[in-house]
């Protein structure tokens, strides 16, 4: 007999199996038992900390090990239908898996370098402050996800299974963990050999993948029913071929800015989409730990770290004017340098496996609609250079040299022009100044609202040990590729499949996969038909 049960246990118990098996027994009456771990979380909500445990418990055999994947390949041959992706993020790499799991050939095309040689470039932005617009932080195998963190929390359990994408993850190399934590995450230090794993993965059993290859161009007929071709530049040598072509996932990403461009400039349908806006906010770890483990001594603080992870938030707040939020937030992380273009400066955040850095950070961010940019309404593409413009004002401000602005966060609050600035895990660096000269006035005005909500909820969020750094600009997608929402299909171009974040469709790296494999099931299943 097996059930399944839920417990709380004081969080320093958190290892002690002797300990958790009392409880079980008080909850059950059973004595004989086994158990296992199903999910798992904190519940910090007051000062006597607590995990609360979903368990499995068995009254007579182990219970089985579902952690245990072994995904099936059909065998790939010239004859198999192929399916062109552009992309390799977690869209374009799922898809492709599903692909070889459906007998499809997945040919896919990246501008950027695989997960080695990006590391070259990311090198050459933070220590030269060089970017290379077809390699850096968003561009490259494994997408943006690959060194900015690997966060793995999604609420897209109703678009499709979330644990088989999590249960292919550990099957290339992820930690079992990933199952279990309420909040999973795999660290941008281990995920670039998942990576590798699986595009070894897709070429062994006859896929393609072709790194420094651009799409720069559709070939359409006449009644745009369907792609006859897709140019392709590849970059290395600059030259451009022409690829036929029957069935495209267009898994790009949200900062593929070219791409939308070149459906505009085509008049293929596009539309804006709301996104968010606004600036990443760094305290000392230590400061986010004794919030929010109230913490009041040095003593509780060392206790409370030897049984818990680095501390995370998240925070609304809302008015009738304004919405803010935080996003993407990054216990023991680092500010990353993100800009795809030379005379920009964009942050986002990361962290390693062990979330060990000195410093946690957060996107604080605003919501950004028609409303904002009235613009919005009559061209599509006025949400992108909405973002071009304050990324372009950071630049700038920040002294030309991929230095971000920043401002420590009691000077935000108290409209100052910092002269000084803490400690900062932003590299190439941050120059003192006032934020008010890169944000728009009700953007500035919103999230200095918001910092007074957030720290009557977060008691010492105001500190003048955090800073604040812009912007982070890049959460969502400010574009839409619409698409038929039962077979994928673009509204106008029909063997055109818009995918993932880049088509406003997904917001993260376990929704992007998952919406990769929606498409490719889709198109097995109108191949079977035609």
């Amino acid at each position: 007999m097996q059930k399944e049960i839920t417990i709380q246990i004081p969080f320093d118990k958190i290892n002690d199996d002797v300990f958790i098996k009392d409880i079980i027994k008080e909850e059950t009456n059973w004595k004989n038992f086994h158990f296992k771990i199903l999910k798992r979380s904190i519940d910090a909500r007051s000062k006597r900390i607590k995990y609360t445990l979903k368990v499995l418990v068995s009254d007579s055999s182990i219970p089985e090990d579902d952690i245990i994947f072994y995904p099936k390949y059909q065998n790939i041959t010239n004859q198999s239908p192929v399916v062109h992706i552009i992309g390799a993020g977690p869209a374009g790499l799922f898809a492709a898996l599903k692909c070889l799991e459906l007998g499809l050939k997945p040919v896919i095309y990246e501008q950027g370098k695989n997960v080695q040689e990006r590391r070259r470039d990311l090198a050459n932005i933070t220590k030269k402050g060089i970017v290379n617009p077809s390699s850096n932080y968003c561009f490259g195998e494994g997408g943006a996800g690959t060194y900015s963190d690997g966060k793995l929390y999604t609420r897209s359990d109703k678009r499709g299974d979330v644990d088989y994408v999590l249960k292919y993850l550990v099957y290339f190399g992820a930690s079992p963990d990933i199952l279990v934590d309420t909040h999973p995450h795999i660290g941008t230090n281990k995920l670039p050999h998942i990576i590798e794993k699986i595009r070894m993965t897709i070429l062994e059993n006859g896929g393609e993948i072709h790194f420094q290859h651009q799409l720069v161009d559709f070939v359409l007929n006449a009644d745009s029913s369907k792609i006859l071709a897709i140019k392709i530049k590849q970059l290395v040598t600059n030259e451009i071929i022409e690829v036929p072509c029957q069935y495209l996932i267009l898994a790009t990403g949200h900062s593929a800015r070219s791409i939308y461009q070149l459906l505009y400039d085509k008049t293929i349908y596009i539309e804006f989409k709301p996104f968010a806006l606004g600036v990443r906010v760094e305290h000392p770890q230590e400061v986010i730990d004794s919030i929010q483990y109230h913490c009041s001594t040095s003593t509780e603080l060392e206790k409370v770290r030897q049984y818990l992870p680095a501390a995370r938030y998240s925070l609304v707040h809302t008015e009738k004017t304004f919405s803010a939020y935080s996003f993407c937030m990054c216990p023991g992380g680092i500010i990353a340098p993100c800009a795809t273009d030379v005379n920009e400066v964009v942050t986002n955040g990361w962290s390693p496996s062990k979330r060990n850095n000195p410093f946690a950070n957060s996107g604080i961010v605003v919501a950004i609609n028609e409303k904002v940019i009235p613009d919005a309404v009559k061209h599509p593409l006025a949400g992108m250079y909405f973002q071009q413009s304050i990324e372009q004002k950071a630049f700038v401000e920040g002294g030309q040299n991929l230095y971000a602005p920043a401002q420590r966060l009691t000077d935000f609050v108290n409209l100052k022009k910092s002269t000084s600035l803490p400690d900062c895990s932003y590299r190439p660096g941050v120059t003192p100044t006032n934020l008010k000269n890169v944000l728009p006035e009700y953007i500035y005005q919103s999230l200095r609202n918001a910092f007074v909500q957030f720290n009557k909820k977060m008691h010492g969020f105001i500190t003048e040990d955090a800073v604040v750094v812009a912007p982070e600009s890049r959460t969502s997608s400010p574009v839409r590729i619409p698409r038929d929402k039962t077979t994928y299909q673009h509204i106008q171009v029909k063997n055109l499949y818009p995918c993932a974040e880049g088509a406003g469709y997904a917001g993260g790296i376990v929704s992007a996969a998952i919406d990769g494999i929606n498409i490719v099931q889709s198109i097995k299943e109108r191949i079977e038909i035609s």
